[in-house]
């Protein structure tokens, strides 16, 4: 089950992208406005085959999730650890120069992966609230960041290492690497010969 925490346009892509490389059975919606998590809801079910409703609340989307995609711009958390089931993915997108996605607890108990430790761990307000609260807080130290996203492609990092584990990753956004996402999606395309060619500008 996905947890889809959030009603933008990252929610949207993310539900997808979980979708497309995970055998999601359902889907479950949770945002601030309950008639934007409703719309959401209705147009992720034209493309998922698996039940998707939209819920009251955050705790009601992730109870039970075996992943869950947040993507607010909430202040207070959205993921709280006693909603959490054991072995959840979380993937943490959003941010808000006043606040945080993920509580100290989730933070303290997960394997947090990140794209780059530089980027996610820079000070305020570049890096991730997320991990810098728990940090400044004495919670955690900044080692306690397990791997970055290279490392773990490469194997040179291990990922979940038990079942029941939580696993975090935290993205702050890397532009190196979209760029580079992007040129194997151009690549890949062109090799295909799909898509359409456009100019800009």
């Amino acid at each position: 089950m996905l947890a889809v925490l959030g009603t933008g346009v990252q929610a949207r892509s993310h539900a997808r992208a979980i979708c497309r490389v995970r055998p999601v059975r359902e889907i479950r919606v949770a945002g601030r406005d309950a008639a934007k998590a409703a719309a959401l809801a209705e147009e992720l079910s034209a493309r998922f085959e698996g039940e998707v409703r939209a819920v009251s609340g955050y705790a009601e989307a992730l109870d039970g999730a075996d992943i869950a995609a947040a993507t607010t711009h909430a202040v207070e958390p959205v993921v709280r650890r006693p909603w959490l089931t054991p072995g959840v993915h979380i993937t943490s997108v959003g941010y808000n120069p006043a606040g945080r996605e993920v509580d100290d607890a989730t933070v303290a108990e997960a394997l947090v992966c990140v794209e780059s430790r530089r980027a996610a761990l820079a000070p305020f307000p570049a890096g991730s609230n997320d991990l810098l609260m728990p940090i400044r807080d004495g919670l955690i130290t900044a080692d306690h960041v397990h791997a970055e996203l290279g490392e773990l492609v490469a194997g040179s990092r291990p990922g979940r290492t038990a079942p029941d584990q939580i696993t975090l990753y935290k993205s702050v956004g890397v532009a190196a690497q979209d760029a580079a996402a992007t040129a194997l999606v151009v690549a890949a395309a062109r090799e295909r010969s799909v898509g359409e060619e456009i100019t800009l500008g």
